[in-house]
């Protein structure tokens, strides 16, 4: 009851105003910088290195918070904590430690063009982001690698996939209004179907224009009155209608709309459950939605899946990495 009345009080705030969120990562009361760095440093020059201290501390505080530690880390250590964090770990909890060093938008933040286009991290993060993140996305790129995420962008993809990924970056998405306009639902539903399925061949430039530029909840809208014209769903239509990245794209970007947290869920599940669990995508999915929406990817998970993701990482990880990362999702609720 207490999180549907949380989602309540947060979904009346959210006309035009940034996503709700839900995070298991929240300020540590009492918070003393001075007290966790200390902790940190004794923990990394214990013999052996004790990284249930780290895990313990690293876990429990926002990246404000564990930005202030690392600031007393250094007047304290005369080093810099994430060098030092650097050398005393290793592995899957090394990467998850790391990642939690940045912010969740540094985090999100592709590799620069020429150090080789992982073209699932792109889909995801570029399909999954609303407009609001994306310009932070694209100014902290600007400032980390001295260029341009747009140019990069289009000169690392080509086609129609790089035509969609350019159209979200560009950040045309139109915000969310308290005023339903149910001839532009009907107009852009019957566009939808007229592009795709009715046709021999696909008219995808409509599908970007219309899957990049209007609200989420506008979108929300015109798939329930897309089924009116079509005999297929919006994600059965994409997947007879294209292939390849592009179908990718368009795939989450739909999941997105209509359940954002279900698709992370959906993402979990199947890397943690897949043969030899894909650390990096489970990794990627905690630590950048930690501190955005991960207690309500945890709720997705537990309603569809049947059992809690705590539960799962229980099953499927083990060691230091299975505490981090349960560590970072807290207690089942």
């Amino acid at each position: 009851m207490a999180m549907v009345s949380e989602i309540l009080g947060q979904l009346s705030l959210n006309i035009g105003a940034r996503e709700p969120t839900f995070p298991t990562v929240v300020p540590a009361k009492d918070f003393d910088p001075d007290k966790d760095a200390a902790r940190i440093e004794t923990a990394i020059k214990t013999k052996g290195v004790d990284e249930q201290t780290i895990i313990d501390v690293l876990t429990k505080r926002t990246y404000s918070q564990r930005t202030e530690i690392a600031f007393a880390y250094e007047k304290r250590a005369k080093k810099d904590m994430v060098s030092a964090l650097k050398g005393a770990l290793s592995g899957s909890l090394e990467t998850v430690i790391l990642g939690l060093m940045k912010s969740t938008t540094q985090y999100d933040v592709p590799p620069p063009s020429g150090a080789g286009t992982d073209e699932e991290t792109l889909i995801e993060v570029l399909c999954s982001r609303s407009n609001n993140e994306l310009v932070e996305i694209k100014k902290v790129y600007m400032e980390l690698f001295k260029k341009d995420l747009e140019k990069d962008v289009a000169g690392d993809t080509s086609g129609n996939f790089a035509k969609l990924l350019l159209a979200l970056v560009q950040t045309k998405r139109a915000e969310p209004s308290s005023i339903v306009d149910y001839e532009k639902i009907d107009e852009d539903a019957r566009a939808l179907y007229e592009a795709g399925v009715k046709i021999k061949g696909t008219d995808v430039p409509t599908w970007i224009s219309i899957m990049s530029e209007r609200s989420v909840p506008h979108l929300q809208k015109v798939f329930e009155r897309y089924k009116n014209y079509s005999p297929y769903d919006m994600q059965e239509s994409i997947v007879k209608e294209v292939k390849g990245d592009l179908q990718k794209s368009f795939l989450v970007l739909v999941k997105c709309f209509e359940n954002k947290q279900l698709y992370f869920a959906s993402k979990l599940n199947e890397a943690m459950k897949s043969k030899g669990a894909k650390e990096k995508s489970v990794t990627r999915i905690i630590v950048s939605r930690c501190e955005v929406d991960l207690k309500k990817i945890c709720s997705e998970y537990k309603t569809n899946f049947g059992e809690s993701l705590q539960k799962t990482i229980l099953e499927h990880t083990k060691g230091d990495y299975q505490k981090v990362l349960l560590g970072l999702c807290g207690p089942e609720e």
